[in-house]
């Protein structure tokens, strides 16, 4: 059996694990379930901390190098352009989806909610009152490049490589190609040290799931389980339109590409962190036969811009706490909340539970009560799965998409 196989298989397992010790400690041990959860997600800590360890340096070595490998600076501006056209239509049908679905099924008319305490949404209510354009012109500026490093702002970090790289570019071959070459070496190094931590990963599954199930429990999914059951029927709506979407581009190399990304989407789903798996992404991309220069623009610029499952949730959230409180809204406010969402989810990359401040924000802006937040915070771990699962899967296919166009999608560089 192949190691590929065989890590997703102990993935598996340990998803299976993390369920059953979970919801025994939750059963037999309810006063021990709180140390417990904080003690074993430590095993999902220590996974997502290895991981978050290399992606500033991965980010910024491959993006650079492709960069200035690129003898054409119009190339750069090309792919940039096809990159944004498709995140912005992603994104569009994401939240559409979302629109459609939650007006169509109306989770918030069937589900009986308690109104509950909103103490638990405070944090995000205080998130949300400070967004502001200057807060998006922060996230996408580096005020340092060391302080970018140290708290991982991908998009900063996108922003400082693309401009070093297209000045080593400019610089003449007798100076870049020794930078060049140490950055490309560097590159390589880190991706070999993918593969030592994504080993880690069935740990860190298993910590990640007994510590939601143990302090959770079953029975949040009888309470929820109407919103649940709709929110991930639009999940797979969503995964429906852009596996169409990915054959008619990539014809039947789809289902390779598939395969080789099954584990980046379980280790996504478990984890909940679509952060956790960018490394063993870049490396399956390349495998497949995407250009590496493309794979280290387009796939960064994605975690900030192109994030399908989230955009979704948000309409889809948005409606169902106006539906919770009786809040009719028309269609043009729909649409126009909508809009607001397109343009000010791009804003904050990096920030935690990005997509819960948009809601809170968003609620604040179309008189819905922001406090309703509370009403999905209990389930959103679960939710959150669901988004990060497909926000890998949106940003494999955009980059392979840009990699056909361009004609630089070759045959895989492996078979498995």
């Amino acid at each position: 059996m192949k190691g590929q196989n065989k890590l997703f298989i102990a993935i598996i397992i340990a998803l299976l694990l993390g369920v059953g010790i979970g919801g025994i400690v939750h059963v037999s041990y309810p006063d021990s379930a709180e140390p417990f959860s904080k003690n074993i997600k430590l095993l999902g800590t220590v996974f997502i901390r290895l991981v978050q360890m290399i992606i500033a340096p991965l980010v910024f070595t491959t993006l650079v190098v492709g960069i200035a490998k690129m003898s054409d600076i119009k190339m750069i501006g090309r792919v940039g352009t096809k990159a944004m056209l498709w995140f912005i239509s992603a994104s569009l049908i994401s939240l559409f989806i979302g629109l459609i679905l939650v007006n169509w099924l109306e989770p918030g008319h069937v589900t009986k909610l308690p109104i509950q305490d909103v103490a638990s949404a405070d944090e995000l209510l205080k998130s949300s009152k400070s967004f502001s354009m200057e807060d998006f012109v922060k996230h996408m500026i580096p005020k340092s490049l060391f302080e970018a490093f140290a708290t991982n702002e991908v998009l900063q970090i996108v922003v400082f490589a693309v401009m070093f790289g297209v000045a080593l570019a400019n610089l003449g071959e007798e100076y870049a190609k020794p930078v060049v070459k140490l950055f490309d070496i560097i590159a390589h190094a880190i991706l070999k040290m993918v593969g030592y931590i994504m080993w880690f990963a069935p740990l860190g599954v298993l910590g990640a799931i007994a510590a939601v199930v143990a302090t959770n429990g079953f029975e949040i999914f009888k309470v929820y389980a109407i919103y649940l059951r709709d929110f991930f029927f639009a999940i797979a709506v969503l995964w429906l339109v852009l596996l169409l979407v990915g054959y008619f581009i990539l014809g039947n190399r789809l289902f390779d590409l598939l395969r080789r990304i099954k584990e980046p989407l379980l280790i996504a789903f478990s984890t909940t962190s679509s952060e956790a798996v960018f490394p063993k992404l870049v490396e399956e991309l390349e495998k497949f036969g995407c250009n590496s220069r493309v794979v280290s623009f387009i796939l960064p610029l994605g975690y900030s811009f192109n994030l399908d499952g989230s955009m979704m949730y948000m309409t889809f959230a948005s409606i169902f706490i106006a539906q919770i409180y009786g809040i009719e809204m028309t269609l043009g406010q729909q649409i126009t909340m909508l809009l607001v969402l397109m343009l000010t989810s791009k804003g904050i990359a990096g920030v935690p539970r990005a997509s819960l401040v948009i809601i809170v924000a968003t609620c604040s802006m179309f008189g819905i009560p922001p406090e309703g937040i509370a009403l999905i915070l209990p389930i959103d771990h679960f939710c959150d799965m669901g988004r990060s699962m497909t926000n890998v899967l949106g940003n494999t296919l955009a980059t392979t998409a840009v990699s056909k166009w361009e004609g630089q999608l070759t045959e895989p560089l492996d078979k498995i």
